[in-house]
């Protein structure tokens, strides 16, 4: 877990990394001190890489109007700071970029209200591959070709920012039920058009995206995160999963972050310690890169996912929200020798 790995030129410290966590707290899609703190004390807790939220490439891609952006350059200057802040503190730093499809322009869970935020509140209408509505939530309008194409345009506009200000890590969002999960998914896409219909087709987008990326940012490396199993008859299967990848792999992706469900509210989930590591597994079986995450929440657990072949790195997120220094306490429980922060080297030890 703590032996670095080397991605496409860019080292990382080690393979206990901070999955992306919405903290639906921007205005106007700029990050402020909130995020700087929370994801400058993972670094300090001796995380190899700390992946920002999900980061919409438009103001329609936001999940609610409380989320973070990268559509425009004072976005981009407000996380600036941010990513010096992690580099400054040992980690790597990556931005998760995300456009939310039919799932956007929902309350915040801090909001006492649920479902789609009407305009009269800052709400938009949302828009996916057809007008299926996840449940609860408005019918979103399905998207035209020439809209299709000025996202794939957003997203490569978003990476060229995210470069631009030091972002070692470029995710592609891809998973949870957003918009480019939602196209690769028969239960949220019944277009009969080139992106529509066969798993060629379905994945089309996201295959755009992946090559427009790359071509805005052919040094820095890129991972896609994908949902492996939509949980629900019908739906996606990580047989299909690991096709996608390898076309993603062959289209410039580096390393696939396996995650599952959020597509449908029917889902039918064995949560359990570790519950998704197969999922990676398989991936990883067909010559892939992956990173495992899902209730991983100690250093030994984390070790032996490594150990046995099941992922190249792992991914954890509430746990870091439970202790920002899960990193060093991992590799305290492991016996691994880790550098601290000098300033906290004197609670190393248990000494008194």
């Amino acid at each position: 877990m703590f032996a670095p790995l080397t991605l496409r030129g860019t080292t990382l410290r080690n393979r206990l990394w901070v999955a992306p966590m919405c903290q639906y707290s921007a205005v106007d899609g700029l990050p402020n001190d909130w995020h700087h703190v929370h994801l400058a004390q993972f670094a300090s807790g001796g995380a190899g890489l700390v992946l920002a939220e999900a980061t919409a490439v438009s103001p329609d891609g936001r999940i609610s109007p409380a989320d973070v952006g990268l559509w425009n350059d004072a976005q981009a200057q407000a996380w600036a700071p941010i990513v010096a802040a992690v580099h400054a503190r040992g980690a790597a730093v990556g931005v998760q970029l995300a456009h939310a499809g039919r799932k956007a322009s929902t309350w915040p869970p801090f909001a006492p209200q649920r479902g789609t935020v009407p305009p009269a509140d800052g709400g938009w209408e949302p828009v996916a591959p057809s007008s299926i509505a996840f449940e609860g939530l408005v019918d979103p309008r399905e998207l035209t070709i020439a809209e299709i194409d000025g996202i794939v345009d957003d997203f490569a506009a978003a990476a060229v920012r995210a470069v631009a200000i030091g972002f070692d890590v470029l995710e592609i969002h891809a998973a949870h039920g957003y918009l480019l999960h939602e196209f690769l998914s028969p239960l949220a896409n019944t277009r009969t058009d080139a992106y529509g219909g066969s798993l060629e087709n379905r994945a089309r987008l996201v295959l755009r995206v992946v090559e427009a990326v790359r071509r805005a940012a052919p040094d820095t490396v890129v991972f896609v995160r994908f949902s492996g199993t939509d949980w629900a008859p019908g739906g996606l299967e990580v047989a299909e999963v690991v096709e996608v990848a390898r076309w993603s792999a062959e289209r410039g992706a580096d390393l696939f972050d396996v995650s599952s469900g959020g597509l449908v509210a029917h889902q039918q989930i064995p949560v359990g310690p570790g519950y998704q590591v197969p999922l990676a597994r398989a991936l990883r079986d067909a010559g892939l890169p992956a990173a495992a995450v899902g209730l991983i929440t100690d250093g030994p657990q984390a070790e032996s996912v490594l150990t046995a072949g099941d992922a190249d790195a792992i991914l954890a997120a509430r746990e870091w929200l439970r202790d920002p220094h899960f990193g060093l306490r991992a590799a305290t429980e492991i016996g691994a020798d880790v550098p601290w922060p000098p300033q906290y080297e004197r609670a190393r030890r248990r000494t008194h």
